[in-house]
Parts: structure tokens; C-alpha cells; sequence
């Protein structure tokens, strides 16, 4: 079966690959619009009023977001081909209106037989680690 075009070959995939930077600006219009999208209804990620009463300075990502992102960042790097089989995040700094979240990520392992690739994953803000964790996709190539 031929690879999508545009998908990066297990071959081409080494252990040590530094995925390129994604810097991505935390506007408070994508903070409001993907936690509503992701039916998200928390006050904390759209009334300022009612995050700074319960201790925030502002709005801030939700989950889902940070999650959806890091998708983004890993399957924009492997290809329209490739199969997402595990993202596993940890949520740190909160992601407030004004900053960049900047995600980088490295190619830590690679499974020969099911040709999984698993990259570690860490979107930082001004305030320190957003989001760590690991993404494990599948790229064509051969099995073994």
C-alpha cells in the first residue's frame, strides 16, 4: 500500500530526531473558542471576572485544547498518514491570554514491528511547562 504523499517513512525516523519548534499564540479568542468547541462550558476558560475569583490572573486552555495541540504539533511533523496510537499529557503552567505556548518535541524510541514511533512532547509558556508527555504514532514503512 502506498503512503499518503507528505507522510514521513519509518525509515526516515531516527531516535535523538528533534521535531521543529511550534510556537502558537494563546489568544483569548482560541482559549474561549476551543473549550465552547470542545463543549467545555467551565467559566475559568471564558469569564475573567470568575477565573481571577477563583485565583487565576485570566482565562485560561483547557485540557482538551492543550491535548488537541499536541496532536496538531506531532501528526503536522509525521504526516497525513501516519496513526496517532497514544498521546499521554500532564498538565503543568496554565496557558493565559497574551503568551505563546512554544511545543518542541524528540524522537525517543522506535518499535521495528509495528513501526511506532514515540516522541516526547513539552509545550512551554513565559510561566514555565504547559503540557509534557509522550505521542506515540505509527508511520508506513515496512514490518518486520
Amino acid at each position: 500500500m502506498t503512503p499518503l504523499p507528505g507522510t514521513r517513512p519509518y525509515e526516515d525516523v531516527a531516535v535523538g530526531d528533534v521535531l521543529p519548534e511550534l510556537p502558537i499564540p494563546v489568544t483569548r479568542t482560541l482559549i474561549v473558542a476551543t473549550a465552547l468547541a470542545s463543549r467545555d462550558f467551565q467559566d475559568v476558560h471564558h469569564d475573567p471576572a470568575l477565573a481571577r475569583e477563583r485565583g487565576s490572573k485570566d482565562i485560561f486552555m483547557n485540557i482538551l485544547t492543550s491535548n488537541g495541540l499536541v496532536d496538531r504539533y506531532v501528526t503536522g511533523w509525521a504526516g497525513p498518514g501516519c496513526v496517532v496510537k497514544a498521546i499521554r499529557i500532564r498538565l503543568g503552567a496554565p496557558n493565559h491570554p497574551g503568551d505563546t505556548m512554544v511545543l518542541t518535541g524528540t524522537v525517543t524510541g522506535k518499535s521495528d514491528e509495528d513501526r511506532l514511533v514515540q516522541i516526547a512532547v513539552r509545550g512551554a509558556n513565559s510561566l514555565g511547562a504547559h503540557v509534557t508527555g509522550t505521542v506515540s504514532v505509527q508511520l508506513p514503512g515496512e514490518a518486520r
